[in-house]
């Protein structure tokens, strides 16, 4: 009855795949319905066997890779558009952007479609009911995951692994195994319902619904198990300190007037009420001055002279020239009670068309600038530098760069502690904050540290380094939040070894089967 309607090719390759691709988007944070994957997977894979079978006889008039194509192609642009369409809000800030909403919304997802696309067009007609498939679909489609992250600037926004990050037990894995390897298992996990088509014995089929279970019950396991061992561990560690987080709820606006930046100047010192005497690191969102530099704030530090003490650091993000480019870099700095930088970072990972533009000289000669006002395109931090004040040994992730598990890899061993700035205002009322917050959660596991997050317009928070939310201030809530840190040395993955021998391992035993069946 069902392979009836499927006969239809409009319905099987252009609108199923458009509707399920789209649904994938309530398995994301903030809907965490991450079960429905367990179903949109086995449909996904269903479909592309039955496709293949068809594409012989009923849909006779395109050929098989083309069809399979079409069809990866269509689940790509639902996952995306429904996943990434906050992209667009950020094009409504300039008016020269909004003639660009349009072909943003439909091709950038296209673009990103490809990664699935491509995947499904290679190994379509190799995959058949059966396990060695599902080794196949499932490993091409994490390596593709892999791709995405790394090729151009890299954009591994909501990867698989980010579906369950409400399931704060089932997560602790990625520290053990990595990112892409937890990616790589999940995928798997969502697509072994599938054994309900293979044709095998119904003994066979309760074994493989068994092994789903015992591997959700094992990651459950040991999750409950780390979470424990580290409330012990907590309370043995020496090292604390002091941090209030602030989140002004500031307009997302360029141009200030001088009054307007002392005007914010006066509510962030408000926010952080500072208590003279008492040893504190404030931490003020990117974006507070948006468009001006340290060079054209600095007229204003004397409001920071009467309000703060020798036993206080000020965070916060502001743009700092290169004395020998005159460009500028979207910098995180730390200032003492004189607002003397005493340390900076550069950011490293810029937003293609955001914070620079690609083929700039190109671009501009037919009218196109970065998306963000003030000092042409940001040149590109190079160093991985940590920063040092007091007893903290801090990465430096500002804005975009929480989403790059990278940056965490190559910092240096001895980090104690993460924080992170951010402008959440250019996602505007969308689900985009939420999705970008998520992300935090798995970087904080990743290195198994706290991470402290100050987000303007988005959610600001204190993740401890098992993940679980200590304190928050929601989008759209300005205040502040304090905690005494414990610092923790990091203890990560440094390498993505175990992603790739899984890979390998899920190939091999593939081919192998292949070639078995072959005689």
């Amino acid at each position: 009855m069902i392979e009836k309607y499927l006969d239809n090719r409009f319905l099987t390759l252009y609108l199923i795949p458009f509707i399920i691709g789209s649904l994938t988007i309530i398995s994301f944070h903030p809907f965490n319905i991450s079960i429905i994957n367990l179903i949109i997977f086995p449909l996904f894979f269903y479909l592309i066997v039955f496709i293949s079978k068809k594409s012989k006889s009923v849909y006779r008039k395109k050929p098989l890779r083309k069809n399979l194509f079409t069809f990866g192609l269509l689940f790509g642009f639902g996952f995306y558009l429904s996943g990434i369409s906050w992209i667009v809000n950020s094009l409504t800030f300039d008016d020269n952007f909004k003639v660009l909403i349009p072909f943003a919304l439909i091709l950038i997802p296209l673009f990103l479609s490809l990664f699935i696309a491509l995947p499904i067009l290679f190994i379509g007609p190799y995959l058949n009911f059966n396990f060695t498939s599902v080794l196949l679909f499932s490993g091409i489609l994490a390596f593709s995951d892999y791709l995405r992250a790394h090729i151009l600037t890299g954009f591994p926004w909501n990867l698989w692994a980010y579906s369950t990050v409400w399931v704060n037990e089932i997560i602790q894995v990625v520290n053990l195994i990595g990112l892409y390897s937890y990616n790589l298992v999940l995928i798997t996990i969502f697509t072994l319902p599938i054994i309900i088509f293979f044709k095998i014995s119904l003994t066979k089929k309760i074994v493989y619904l068994i092994l789903i279970i015992f591997c959700i019950l094992g990651l459950f396991v040991f999750g409950n198990y780390e979470i424990n061992k580290n409330k012990k561990k907590l309370m043995e560690v020496n090292d604390e300190v002091f941090i209030k987080i602030v989140s002004p709820n500031f307009d997302l606006k360029y141009g200030l007037t001088n009054k307007q930046i002392e005007e914010r100047f006066k509510k962030l010192i408000r926010y952080s009420n500072p208590e003279k005497g008492k040893k504190t690191v404030f931490i003020w969102p990117e974006g507070v001055f948006s468009g001006y530099s340290y060079d054209d704030i600095i007229i204003f530090k004397e409001l920071i002279i009467k309000s703060f003490s020798d036993e206080h650091f000020i965070i916060f993000g502001v743009n700092q020239s290169d004395l020998k480019s005159g460009k500028f870099y979207n910098s995180m700095v730390v200032v003492d009670n004189n607002f003397t930088i005493i340390q900076n970072y550069n950011k490293r990972k810029l937003v293609p068309f955001g914070e620079f533009l690609p083929f700039e000289n190109i671009l501009n000669n037919l009218g196109f600038k970065k998306i963000t006002e003030g000092h042409g395109s940001f040149l590109r931090g190079f160093k991985n530098n940590n920063i040092s004040i007091s007893k903290i040994n801090f990465l430096p992730l500002i804005c975009y760069e929480i989403i790059f598990t990278d940056l965490i890899k190559k910092s240096h061993s001895d980090t104690n502690l993460i924080i992170n700035i951010s402008e959440d205002g250019w996602f505007g009322n969308t689900i985009g904050p939420d999705q970008h917050f998520a992300k935090s959660i798995f970087r904080a596991i990743e290195n198994n540290t706290f991470l402290l997050r100050s987000a303007n317009k988005g959610i600001s928070a204190i993740i401890d380094n098992k993940g679980k939310i200590i304190k928050r201030l929601n989008r759209n809530e300005a205040g502040n939040i304090e905690f005494n840190v414990p610092l923790i040395k990091s203890k990560k993955i440094k390498n993505d070894l175990i992603f790739f021998v899984l890979l390998i391992t899920y190939l091999s035993i593939f081919l192998i089967y292949k070639k078995k069946n072959a005689r």
